[in-house]
């Protein structure tokens, strides 16, 4: 039996990544892995934990607990019953662990950080499809995050 593995899935509640969320459970979750919801929150948001957590990030927020509205609202995260969907069902179908982190700042280096703080195997990012010069003005998260993250990268289109 493979050794049980951490998956992260960078999450900001668009389309695109909640794409790349289902293509981990179809693709990449087994039974024993945990998946680990990374939520990378603008750095002006104030809700009550960021001081507490601004560096580091939130603790580890397991599924039964990132699904109540309080925790969100301690954390700054939009309850999305769709993610909330989502998650229950790969818990229940995959017996996987789903677990969630709460970072505040740049998301590109936000999810590098989080790939060596939590020893990913692998993360999972969405694109928003940038075109070659909107990707070199704008900057893109997953281009960053293929280019430093130490750990295997999948962009999900």
């Amino acid at each position: 039996m493979p050794k049980p593995r951490t998956i992260g899935i960078g999450m900001d509640y668009s389309a695109k990544s909640k794409k790349a969320l289902e293509w981990a459970i179809d693709n990449l979750i087994d039974a024993g892995d945990t998946a680990a919801i990374l939520l990378v929150l603008s750095p002006k948001s104030d809700p009550v934990n960021k001081q507490l957590f601004a560096d580091s990030g939130s603790p580890l927020i397991p599924l039964a607990e990132f699904k109540e509205i309080g925790v969100c609202r301690k954390y700054g995260i939009a309850p999305d019953s769709e993610l909330f969907d989502m998650l229950d069902t790969v818990s229940a179908t995959k017996k996987a662990e789903v677990v969630a982190k709460v970072y505040w700042g740049d998301p590109r280096e936000k999810l590098c950080e989080a790939v060596n703080h939590l020893k990913l195997d692998a993360i999972v990012v969405g694109s928003r499809g940038l075109g070659t010069l909107k990707r070199v003005l704008l900057g893109s998260v997953s281009s960053h995050v293929v280019q430093n993250a130490t750990c295997p990268v999948t962009v999900v289109k």
